[in-house]
């Protein structure tokens, strides 16, 4: 490459854990509480830690989140700025690093933090953030992310199919994968419909455990009358 090309445009690659989380605090905050926006080392710590909208639960301190800092601004995810009286902070770069708006950067950052999620959990949550109408507006979010290669389905397509990002490392995907394995095969398979066959046999099998009571019936009757009433 020459002095005169641009760099290349960096792209999203996978991320630890801890940068994840933190990638997806600094997203929400600076959409929910943009009057506490960049933000500073302890509020980054306490946004990665809290216990509502979060999962799995996570136990950072200084040290892990200035590491996580350190991955996202190397990839180009995050960066720190010098905020008032002296003070560090931090803001991300998410919507040029994963080349997406509002709307796509709310439905990523709630996969970041909570994890793999079917579409209507995804968009209720992601609400907080941007208002999705219905869930063919969510649906035409996750397509476009499907097709950036952002996110991917974990599960078929189908009533309860769950999704995921795409920034996890190999060894966690290959975990996800089994993990959604597992729970297809514990969940038993919808009833199926009888066919006409089946419906055939089971009300000849009726008609013959009636014909056998009235029969019982009469043998009582006529043993001790009104014994069956």
């Amino acid at each position: 490459m020459t002095d005169n090309e641009p760099d290349e445009k960096s792209r999203p690659v996978p991320l630890s854990a801890n940068a994840r989380r933190v990638l997806g605090v600094l997203v929400e905050k600076a959409k929910t509480t943009p009057d506490n926006y960049p933000m500073t080392l302890a509020a980054l710590v306490s946004g990665s830690n809290q216990k509502s909208n979060r999962s799995p639960q996570m136990g950072l301190d200084d040290d892990d989140v200035l590491l996580a800092l350190d991955e996202l601004r190397q990839v180009g995810a995050a960066r720190e700025i010098q905020g008032s009286g002296r003070a560090t902070k931090y803001r991300h770069a998410a919507y040029e690093w994963l080349d997406v708006d509002s709307p796509a950067a709310a439905v990523v950052t709630e996969l970041l933090l909570r994890g793999p999620q079917t579409i209507g959990e995804l968009r209720s949550r992601a609400s907080r953030m941007y208002a999705i109408e219905d869930l063919a507006s969510a649906q035409s979010i996750l397509d476009e992310l499907i097709d950036k290669g952002l996110v991917r389905p974990l599960s078929p397509a189908g009533r309860g199919q769950v999704f995921a990002h795409t920034l996890y490392t190999p060894d966690e995907d290959q975990w996800l994968e089994a993990k959604v394995e597992k729970q297809a095969a514990a969940t038993p398979p919808p009833p199926s419909k009888p066919t006409d066959d089946t419906v055939r046999r089971i009300l000849e099998r009726l008609d013959q455990l009636d014909t056998r009571l009235q029969t019982l019936e009469s043998r009582l009757d006529s043993i001790e009358p009104g014994t069956h009433s």
